[in-house]
């Protein structure tokens, strides 16, 4: 795959629930170590959005736990990669909805819960309220073999990760060697994506620079809305859809305008994703169902 290589260009495997991937050399180098285990990702929930295109937004989240509770097999952990409220110039309200928020997600029945901010949680205060509800906004851990790193590309209101950042970045990946797995998650996409609607990371090369020398290297983002799959070398990154409401494609009209709710169709577009990591990585993209 080459570093164009975009969403049509990946091969679906018939007689499976999702969509498969091998980062780099993680297929030939761990397919008899790597030991299987799945997460969910959800992204953009939104919580605090009133009106159109979405008539239920104060239950789709709610509706979407209900799905992941409902799995025959519990993740192992669930991430939010950020925009968990919508923005509000109200400091008072955007701790409302913050508590709200987490209310709602306290319903879920796995425990091991992690959360990222995106620019509608942080790029107002840079993340002031955020951290007082969910705590840092950048931080890394390890599971069953793999290496995460949560990085923070929307608290600096310039949409930048920052050279500090990009220097904790640096030291934590000295720690590892060119073969371990690993993956990131962030809430803008690292590459340029469609920088004209802020789809786009300012200093975000830098970070895929960083993350190159690595071998078994993916990406986890939200913030456009949509799924999308996108190779920057032999790393893959991949968007996941919102809770709220879809987006267009990139550039694929003049304005980014939400995709107007089909009432024969509810909740298309919507949904969060289970990801699989065993010798590759299988996405599985679970649509909000009307519960």
């Amino acid at each position: 795959m080459t570093a164009h290589t975009d969403r049509r260009d990946f091969l679906k495997l018939s007689g499976m629930a999702g969509v498969a991937f091998a980062s780099g050399l993680f297929a030939a180098a761990h397919a008899q170590s790597a030991p299987e285990f799945h997460f969910v990702q959800f992204s953009d929930t939104h919580w605090g959005f009133k009106g159109p295109p979405n008539p239920d937004a104060e239950h789709t989240l709610e509706k979407a736990v209900a799905t992941v509770n409902a799995l025959a097999a519990p993740p192992d952990f669930i991430i939010f990669t950020g925009d968990l409220i919508h923005t509000t110039d109200d400091a008072k309200e955007r701790r409302t909805r913050l508590k709200r928020f987490k209310e709602i997600v306290s319903e879920l029945r796995v425990k091991d819960v992690r959360f990222m901010p995106g620019e509608h949680d942080a790029a107002l205060d840079q993340g002031e309220a955020y951290k007082e509800f969910f705590g840092a906004l950048h931080y890394t851990f390890d599971h069953k073999g793999v290496h995460f790193i949560a990085l923070d590309n929307v608290s600096d209101p310039t949409a930048a990760i920052g050279e500090e950042q990009l220097a904790w970045l640096a030291a934590d990946l000295k720690q590892h060697q060119a073969g371990d797995r690993i993956v990131v998650f962030t809430h803008r996409p690292l590459f340029d994506l469609y920088p004209q609607w802020d789809w786009a990371t300012r200093d975000g090369a830098k970070a895929i620079d960083l993350l190159m020398p690595f071998q078994n290297v993916v990406v986890f983002y939200g913030h456009i809305h949509q799924e999308h799959h996108k190779m920057t070398g032999h790393i893959a990154h991949h968007a996941a859809q919102s809770l709220i409401f879809p987006l267009p494609a990139p550039g694929s009209q003049p304005k980014r305008v939400p995709i107007a709710w089909d009432p024969a169709n509810p909740y298309r577009g919507l949904g969060e994703r289970d990801v699989t990591v065993g010798t590759t990585y299988t996405l599985t993209e679970l649509p909000v169902t009307k519960g």
